[in-house]
């Protein structure tokens, strides 16, 4: 279903790669609102009581899979969670098979974690009564961890067009850098991305965006640098990127020396996490002024909360129930 101006009326969030700045915009601007109720006392509606939502999580989260389920928990929605190691695929079923099978149950979304890129757009497209949140896929797409990467940018500098944002480490394998790149062009910002020439996958000029073998090229004039972690468990699968991890960090690491040195004095540093402290990212940097990576977990719950919302179609409902009184 595609999406509406100035409104989201899709049955499944996939991706942002093909949402207008419209979509994106009423999301950001829908996630603002539910900020304001995770800073109540009381952090509940009845919002979405009455519908069930599935977390099948058959890959490793600790903040995405509890934001998920605390976003709806806060909307009154129940829900449900199946890890990889308590699901029938440990068995040798299908990704499809054990999600036909829960559909069959008749929940109202699947929220899927999966390690094969394009697990969600497959559900989304046999499944056509049960809407399918991409929760992150392999190598494509992580988009609620691109919109809540979105909403902290516009809440710490304003807005996008004009804006310069840094995206620094492995981007061959982050699904978290391919939601962003997508995001931050289709609204106006651009993009550079930086790190070893291994870990860059090629094709990134087609969308805009530049890449560097450094950081003193890629960080000057940036508002926002994204730090992203070494994902060892994929570097494992396909051999070696970079000579050591104590080289990467000497070169691609970021510290307060190499901040103040190259970037604006106003820049915010940003990591999707786990921050693997000292490779990356200087420990005492994750915590200093210019870090806003607790105020991205915080979004991240309000994010969860519109995706939900909108999906279900809360605010169709919402309109319906206000044309009948």
């Amino acid at each position: 279903m595609a999406g509406t101006s100035g409104g989201f009326a899709r049955k499944d969030l996939l991706g942002l790669k093909d949402l207008s700045a419209e979509e994106i915009g009423h999301l950001l601007d829908v996630a603002e609102q539910f900020r304001g109720l995770n800073l109540r006392a009381v952090k509940k509606v009845p919002t979405l009581r009455g519908k069930s939502v599935i977390h099948l999580f058959l890959e490793p989260s600790t903040r995405t899979k509890t934001s998920f389920d605390i976003a709806a928990k806060r909307l009154s929605a129940d829900t449900f969670s199946i890890s990889g190691s308590s699901s029938s695929t440990t068995k040798g079923e299908t990704l499809l098979d054990t999600a036909k099978n829960l559909a069959a149950m008749h929940p109202d979304i699947i929220i899927l974690r999966h390690k094969r890129s394009g697990g969600a757009a497959l559900l989304a497209r046999e499944l056509p009564h049960t809407s399918i949140v991409n929760a992150g896929d392999g190598f494509c797409e992580h988009p609620t961890q691109g919109l809540l990467d979105l909403l902290t940018i516009r809440r710490s500098i304003g807005g996008f067009r004009g804006r310069v944002v840094s995206i620094v480490g492995d981007i061959m394998h982050s699904r978290v850098a391919r939601s962003a790149i997508y995001g931050l062009r289709t609204l106006g910002a651009e993009v550079r991305v930086c790190g070893p020439r291994t870990l860059i996958p090629p094709g990134l000029d087609s969308l805009g965006v530049e890449a560097h073998d450094h950081l003193e090229t890629a960080l000057p004039g940036a508002d926002v640098v994204m730090m992203l972690r070494i994902q060892q468990e994929r570097l494992e699968r396909g051999g070696h990127y970079f000579p050591s991890t104590r080289e990467y960090s000497r070169i691609w690491g970021l510290n307060r020396s190499k901040l103040e040195r190259w970037a604006r004095k106003d820049v915010i540093v940003m990591h999707p996490g786990p921050v693997n402290r000292g490779v990356e990212l200087e420990p005492e940097l994750a915590d200093s002024r210019w870090s806003v990576i607790l105020d991205q977990v915080e979004n991240g719950v309000a994010v969860r909360m519109a995706v939900l919302y909108l999906v279900l179609g809360g605010e169709r409902a919402a309109r319906s129930e206000g044309r009948g009184q």
